[in-house]
Formats: C-alpha cells, sequence, structure tokens
C-alpha cells in the first residue's frame, strides 16, 4: 500500500549525470507501542533532507528515495533527522534497490507451505565468528544464513514461534530490522512499476 509520494519526480538527467540512485531506509522498531511515525511526515523529513521522489511503503517503516552519499552517512542523517522530528531513536538501515533484487534473487532456502522467510538487516557485515555463532543457533525450526550485512533467516512456522531470541541475536549486533521477503518482493515491484 502507497501511503505517501514526494510531488517531485524524477528527472532522467538528475538521474543519469549526478550518481543518484533509487534506495529504500528501512526503519527500526517504528509503528509500533508509543513509537508512531506517520508515513507522510516521514516522507517530508526525507524530502527536506534534499531526497527526491520519496514515497512510503506500508506501514513498517520503509522509505524509498532517490538519492546518493555512502550507506553510513545515509543511514546516521536520515535517522538523525527523524528522531528530532519524532523525539525518540530512528535506527535506520538503507539499501540500494538493487541490493534488494540480489539479496531476493538469491534465494538459498527451498520453502514449504506456512514457511515464513525474513531478511535482517545488519548495519555492517559481522565479524566471520559473530556470523557463524549465529548461524549456529540454527535448528529445526529456524535456519539463519548470513551474507554481509544480510542475514536469511528462515522459519518453519510463523515467525511468532521462533525459538532464537534477541539475546543470540546480539552476537552480530545490538540492532537489526527484519523484512518479510513476501513483503520486500512487493516493494521492488512497485520500485519497477514506476
Amino acid at each position: 500500500m502507497l501511503l505517501a509520494r514526494s510531488a517531485r519526480p524524477r528527472t532522467d538527467e538528475a538521474w543519469d549525470h549526478h550518481g543518484v540512485t533509487t534506495q529504500i531506509a528501512f526503519l527500526r522498531a517504528v509503528n509500533v507501542g508509543k513509537r508512531r511515525v506517520p508515513m507522510a511526515t516521514a516522507v517530508s523529513v526525507l524530502e527536506r533532507l534534499g531526497f527526491t521522489d520519496v514515497w512510503s511503503y506500508i506501514n513498517s517503516g520503509n522509505l524509498v528515495f532517490d538519492g546518493s552519499g555512502p550507506r553510513a552517512s545515509l543511514e546516521a542523517t536520515i535517522g538523525a533527522a527523524l528522531e528530532e522530528e519524532f523525539g525518540f531513536e530512528i535506527t535506520t538501515f538503507v539499501r540500494t534497490a538493487a541490493e534488494i533484487r540480489k539479496i531476493l534473487a538469491r534465494e538459498p532456502f527451498t520453502l514449504a507451505d506456512g514457511d515464513t522467510y525474513f531478511i535482517t538487516f545488519l548495519q555492517a557485515a559481522p565479524r566471520e565468528a559473530a556470523a557463524r555463532e549465529l548461524e549456529a543457533c540454527s535448528n529445526d525450526y529456524d535456519t539463519l544464513l548470513v551474507e554481509g550485512r544480510d542475514v536469511h533467516w528462515l522459519m518453519h512456522g510463523l515467525s511468532s514461534a521462533t525459538t532464537v531470541s534477541q539475546k543470540k541475536w546480539r552476537v552480530v549486533g545490538d540492532l537489526s530490522t527484519s523484512r518479510n521477503t513476501t513483503m520486500l518482493r512487493k516493494l521492488v515491484a512497485k520500485i519497477d512499476e514506476r
């Protein structure tokens, strides 16, 4: 569901000559409990930062925008601006649309009916030992595969029944956010329609 969209269209000239690319800011833990973030307001925040063709997808904190710059800088800038606007920390994970397509094309698991498949985004690639330690948490219900800054996470059933505790995730860093691959495929399809 498209919630909000920038009124400024992307021009081919700006796209081709300034290194601008379509990116997605995945916001951690928004619109749960008291952490309310109206997506239309979040879109306005990114527009004020100078990003173009800004829009949101569903209400779980997915902001699509055209922009450029180092990933870590984008994450820090967007996170700080959103925190200033809403009054609480909003950790942000940025991936390009091309990166999301590549992640989804990887398909390391064979899915059965009833399985749930997430991509968990990390801000930095964990050390090899930490990645292997998280993968060692795999069991009959959960299967984890760390690839760079992303974790492929298959659950044989509902995500609410996972056996991998938050404490176990800390081995690869304190902050992460997850998105269902079904949602990610729909998001990429919306990007491709534009």
